[in-house]
């Protein structure tokens, strides 16, 4: 999956040191909270090294999960979920909700009342342990409390974002991506695993069954990469607290190394 996953090529891995990178197969879980256990054990042997870390990526929630914890829940308890579920279905979500609020006024704050996900996951954690989820997240271990971090986000005009998003898909394409599609479905990997149900992998495949002409898989691609990058921009600016850097100007970079010697 080196294309699809723009993967950094081996040539920029020999002038920079990465890490995390060709670690589980296709067809294996990974988790945000896999991600932090060993981001947290890399940033931990660097900085023993007196050497800064840098974090890059574009998946929030991995990002989260390593700066600020990440709640390990506890096995499922399939009869307690069961009867939730069976609850809601009989008698409608408010009142699992008003049950919520009861229990953790903290996150039912923060839950939609429609949320029905997350309301049964809540009500199932308290069952379970005899604690608020709250309680869990709060408990949860966070690099926060050891290191200072300073973020960045890296903007730019949204017309010049989605002209550089369409030549990227159009570089993949050159690379070779068909071939890494294809060669994928003929190593038998399910297009229902979570690592394969994503923009480009799925609308390629579209077109290697014949369900799609490859100038409209791409055109797919495309589009649903710049709705990708929109989405994104709304997460980060209401999760994390960056500090935003204009790629627009001649020199972002010497902007970030400003602000990190500020801080």
């Amino acid at each position: 999956m080196d294309i699809g996953t723009a993967k950094p090529t081996r040539e920029e891995r020999r002038e920079v040191p990465h890490y995390l990178i060709d670690i589980a197969y296709p067809d294996q879980t990974y988790s945000a909270g896999a991600f932090a256990r060993e981001a947290k054990i890399i940033v931990e042997q660097l900085l023993n090294k007196k050497k800064m870390p840098i974090i890059i990526g574009g998946t929030g929630l991995y990002l989260k999960a390593l700066m600020d914890g990440l709640f390990e829940a506890p096995a499922v308890d399939k009869g307690i979920r069961g009867r939730l579920r069976l609850e809601a279905e009989e008698y409608g979500l408010h009142g699992l909700y008003q049950k919520l609020e009861e229990i953790d006024p903290y996150t039912a704050e923060k839950v939609s009342p429609k949320d029905r996900i997350r309301i049964i996951r809540a009500l199932e954690i308290y069952e379970q342990t005899g604690k608020p989820i709250s309680f869990w997240h709060k408990e949860a271990s966070s690099l926060r409390k050891s290191y200072q971090f300073i973020n960045f986000g890296i903007t730019m005009n949204r017309k010049l974002l989605y002209q550089r998003i369409n030549a990227r898909v159009d570089r993949m394409m050159e690379a070779g991506f068909v071939e890494e599609v294809k060669n994928l479905n003929n190593l038998g990997y399910s297009f229902e695993l979570p690592a394969l149900r994503t923009f480009g992998y799925l609308d390629l495949l579209s077109y290697l069954q014949g369900r799609l002409k490859l100038e409209e898989a791409v055109e797919r691609f495309r589009q649903k990469t710049r709705n990708f990058a929109k989405r994104q921009f709304t997460w980060f600016r209401h999760q994390l607290g960056l500090a935003w850097i204009d790629g627009d100007t001649d020199k972002p970079a010497e902007q970030i190394l400003s602000a990190i010697w500020r801080s």
